[in-house]
């Protein structure tokens, strides 16, 4: 039997014949069925009338189903791309455009590109990426900024260069895209003071670093050195300033909700990201302590059920371990999955956490 992750459950009949009552998308690829009196097979989530259930056989494959004699439906095309295939690829083929033009092309251009219409498009693209066509756009252009302010004169240049119209437009959001002004981002950090300290704690070495706002980041290793360098490369001309006995105080708060992760300690945070990404570390950091959640249903939470490839990477981009406890999600059959500061540091925060 060929079952699609995440359908282990659809391995009796009488779960396969449920999904076809419900028109399950989710379950297209995990079987097709077959119905006798008409000769077709169909996948689960054909739109036809329901066939009498006595009629209806299950196939894992439509090889299977056409070895025994039916020929594919002609209205849900069950040996050709699912919709959900489809869809992704009319907008991946939407963020190639968005991505190669200097202006955001109207949507009624990226919804002909995909055929469909204007309004379905939109919806379509926010359910697969995460975001709409602009929160896309404008997020791609600040990664061409970050690459701008490397190498252009002005940062009035670099903006215009990543194809933002109004500066204007962007000094409002660059806070949240940058995490800084765009001047500080393009001299490295200069003029910007992160605290910092680095300790040693059960799971390795653990470096916290803070600006005036808040804990800005949480980082986990083996190389106490390795970590330090880190926070440099990422702002070589900020201001690190080793911390304090207040400083240290803040440092000993974040060890100890380490070592027992299941208190809440308070941290004021700086948290730094997309719309997108502060969605999904907020929804995270609503699961409480020994609980655990999966990428799909973090998605779900969000109102994003078809996001969940931009769910693991926002998972993947948080710099705050623990407080935001991106540990708590893992793959829908329980397994742990990818973590920025390894799979055995997981495992361990998961079962300090269940443990009475």
């Amino acid at each position: 039997m060929l079952v699609m992750p995440g359908h282990d459950e659809l391995i009796t009949d009488e779960a396969r014949w449920d999904a076809v009552r419900r028109r399950d998308r989710t379950a297209d690829g995990s079987f097709v069925y077959s119905v006798r009196s008409t000769g077709v097979y169909c996948r689960p989530s054909c739109a036809a009338r329901l066939p009498r259930r006595e009629n209806v056989r299950f196939h894992a494959t439509c090889a299977d189903a056409e070895r025994a004699g039916f020929r594919p439906c002609k209205r849900c095309r069950p040996d050709g791309p699912t919709l959900a295939q489809r869809q992704s690829v009319a907008v991946s083929k939407a963020c190639r455009l968005i991505e190669e033009a200097d202006e955001l092309p109207a949507l009624a251009v990226l919804a002909d590109a995909a055929g469909m219409s204007p309004f379905h498009f939109h919806r379509v693209f926010k359910a697969v990426v995460g975001v709409t066509p602009k929160q896309y756009a404008d997020a791609h252009r600040a990664r061409r900024v970050r690459g701008e302010l490397d190498r252009s004169a002005t940062v009035t240049e670099a903006i215009y260069g990543a194809g933002f119209n109004s500066n204007g437009r962007f000094y409002a959001a660059s806070a949240g895209l940058l995490g800084m002004t765009p001047k500080a981002w393009r001299n490295g950090g200069r003029g910007i003071e992160i605290r910092f300290a680095v300790g040693e704690c059960s799971l390795g070495s653990i470096l916290v670093a803070a600006t005036d706002k808040g804990v800005c980041a949480i980082e986990l290793g083996d190389d106490p050195d390795g970590l330090v360098r880190g926070l440099q490369d990422r702002f070589p001309k900020a201001r690190l300033i080793g911390g304090d006995a207040e400083f240290e105080a803040l440092v000993a708060r974040v060890v100890g909700f380490v070592e027992t992760p299941g208190r809440d300690p308070g941290l004021p945070l700086d948290i730094r990201g997309t719309a997108f990404q502060q969605r999904v570390w907020q929804a995270i950091r609503e699961v409480p302590a020994g609980a655990t959640v999966t990428y799909t249903e973090i998605a779900e939470r969000i109102g994003l059920p078809r996001a969940v490839r931009a769910v693991a990477r926002a998972c993947a981009s948080n710099r705050i371990a623990v407080a935001i406890p991106c540990h708590r999600v893992v793959r829908i059959d329980g397994s742990l999955s990818g973590y920025r500061w390894g799979i055995e540091r997981k495992r361990e925060l998961l079962e300090r956490e269940a443990a009475p």
